[in-house]
């Protein structure tokens, strides 16, 4: 069972192969030259997203084609290369080239999900019974399309992280000159609004005690996009115990959301040849 439809992983290969260097089939070095050949760089990418998407163990994704150590080396090489953030960076390009990014309006919230195994960014859950848990402060734009993200243990409040939150938008390049920060009730504190403040960015802040649907603006749109994470069951159930490779596994995520957002936006406007039938 294909873990994405073809019309997605399609371009997402092609972008991806493109960062990854040229590996000869054989390693130089061998004596003999004719060891055991290279697996092929596909066959572990769709293993990733197959990973990512089912949540199920590397030794039962593992099969004939390759073993679970050879996904996991291959897995730390191309992290070590910064080929997903690289991917990540290139998919956030081509959407605001050809859609746009709503970067007047941001939106960050934190969402909790099952960290089972613990390591580097798990804590106590105060949702799971003291369970181990893990929080990702996510940032998006007015859309939905997830721009970075912060990870800490289940047990950190939502308002400590907001600052190194806002730092991705430094990644992003040239920004609005009017920017408006979407929160909910647990950033309403004062020490918030002087964070703003000092960032130039202005807060629409809801208000603790006041019911959510009066103030709900646009925080809406993070909602949405932790949901669209936590549909990739990897994340929503995390097992990996490094940050890095949680971060690996994000950053593939946040590409798929956003190539799926730019496919689905630019159905009625472009054409191109492998453009799918209908609109996704």
């Amino acid at each position: 069972m294909p873990a994405l439809p073809s019309w997605l992983t399609e371009p997402l290969w092609d972008q991806f192969v493109a960062l990854l260097p040229k590996r000869p089939e054989f390693h130089p070095d061998h004596p003999l030259g004719c060891h055991r050949r290279r697996i092929s760089d596909r066959i572990i990418f769709d293993k990733m997203l197959q990973l990512l998407r089912f949540g199920c163990s590397y030794e039962a994704i593992a099969d004939t084609a390759c073993s679970a150590t050879t996904i996991r080396t291959r897995r730390d090489e191309w992290i070590q290369l910064g080929v997903f953030a690289q991917l990540k960076k290139i998919a956030l390009d081509s959407y605001d080239r050809i859609v746009g990014l709503v970067l007047d309006q941001i939106a960050v919230d934190g969402s909790i999900t099952k960290a089972p195994g613990g390591g580097e960014a798990a804590g106590r859950s105060p949702v799971d019974r003291g369970k181990q848990g893990l929080k990702r402060s996510g940032m998006t734009d007015g859309y939905g399309i997830p721009l970075g993200r912060v990870l800490a243990g289940a047990n950190r409040h939502d308002s400590p992280l907001l600052a190194p939150t806002l730092d991705r938008l430094d990644d992003l390049g040239p920004l609005p000159d009017d920017i408006t920060v979407h929160l909910d009730a647990g950033y309403d504190s004062d020490k918030t609004r002087e964070l703003l403040s000092e960032r130039g960015l202005h807060g629409r802040i809801a208000h603790k005690g006041e019911k959510a649907p009066i103030q709900a603006s646009r925080r809406w749109h993070v909602e949405r996009t932790h949901a669209w994470q936590n549909a990739f069951y990897r994340l929503a159930r995390c097992y990996e115990r490094r940050a890095t490779v949680i971060d690996a596994f994000f950053d593939l995520a946040d590409t798929i959301i956003t190539v799926r957002s730019l496919i689905r936006r630019a159905w009625t406007t472009h054409r191109w040849d492998e453009r799918p039938n209908r609109r996704p």
